[in-house]
């Protein structure tokens, strides 16, 4: 009883220390992105609050806090106030399958530095961003505005064809590590990363991660020049800022993921497991935030045709070869 109790807190503690840490970086890669993006096109960013605008991202959450918090008249109200949870919990209960390193030792226990190994990890991660749409065409549909609507039936029809080429990129990876727990695919890189066996499958992720995310180049849910602000144009106050939340706490699960997946996750030499799992998240955003700052929007036909007529049949030739190459070494 008392091992169950013990075991019990230090999930509990677990769960609290990842879910602050995430939510705090998200808040400051608010700030890098705005800075970055300024250097890119020859500005300053935020250089007001604190040093650096350190303090910014703390400005930007007082100013959440306090707007007022409105509902049109119309909406389906219960609907319009849960939307934006849904986005930002599934987010960040995507962490919660993420390895940060090895084992620890603690007081003759052994710690697993992840807050739960699922032996169906992936699949769980999956459930998770299936769960996400919801977020985006309840909030929507319940908005009782016809911007909103269009936003949300594209941010659905966006995230399903996405996840499916980012599903199928995943299966080699599933192969190779012959497991869907994050934690065993990571242990089957400690010798060379999948990204050098499976470069394709990376490139299709990459891909799909920034569609599921909505970012530019894939942001057309919330296209300001046809849609105003898509699916959350008639949200304000902090069920806004949750919205914008999920989106930057969805830049670093991705972030997270392609690391475990593809780059070794914790696995490095000379440094710290924890610090080359963070170096490489920290990596994989910058790229993200970069090609914000580089590539135009694509129209909504070329976004699909991507999704469905290219990424698709790659993701599905990859599982055949990989397969056959499979049979042929024995891994």
């Amino acid at each position: 009883m008392l091992t169950w109790i013990l075991g019990f807190i230090i999930l509990i503690v677990k769960l609290a220390a990842v879910l602050l840490v995430v939510l705090f970086i998200a808040a400051y890669l608010v700030w890098l992105e705005r800075k970055f993006l300024a250097r890119l096109q020859i500005r300053y960013g935020p250089n007001r609050a604190g040093i650096f605008g350190l303090l910014q991202p703390v400005a930007d959450i007082v100013k959440m806090i306090t707007k007022e918090d409105t509902v049109p008249d119309g909406a389906d109200k219960a609907l319009f106030l849960i939307a934006p949870a849904v986005v930002a919990t599934t987010a960040m209960l995507m962490f919660s399958v993420v390895p940060f390193g090895p084992d620890m030792t603690l007081l003759g226990h052994r710690i697993p530095l992840v807050v739960t190994d699922l032996n169906i990890g992936l699949l769980f991660v999956f459930a998770l961003s299936s769960l996400g749409v919801y977020g985006v065409a309840l909030g929507g549909w319940a908005s009782n505005s016809k911007y909103a609507l269009l936003g949300g039936i594209r941010g659905a029809a966006q995230m399903i064809s996405y996840e499916l080429s980012m599903g199928l990129s995943l299966i080699p990876v599933v192969m190779m590590s012959r497991s869907l727990s994050v934690v065993d695919i990571v242990q089957a890189q400690q010798g060379h990363p999948f990204i050098f066996f499976q470069p394709l499958a990376f490139l299709i992720f990459v891909v799909s991660a920034m569609a599921e995310s909505k970012r530019i180049p894939f942001d057309l849910p919330e296209a300001e020049n046809e849609l105003v602000a898509g699916y959350h144009t008639e949200y304000s106050g902090m069920r806004f800022g949750l919205f914008f939340l999920g989106e930057y706490v969805h830049i670093m699960v991705f972030g997270g993921l392609l690391a475990v997946l593809f780059l070794g996750g914790w696995h490095g030499p000379f440094l710290p497991p924890l610090l080359w799992l963070l170096i490489k998240i920290f990596l994989v955003s910058l790229f993200m935030i970069w090609v914000r700052g580089t590539l135009p929007r694509l129209r909504y036909d070329q976004l699909m045709t991507l999704g469905w007529k290219v990424l698709i049949p790659l993701a599905l030739i990859n599982i055949l070869v990989t397969g056959a190459v499979g049979l042929l070494v024995g891994f």
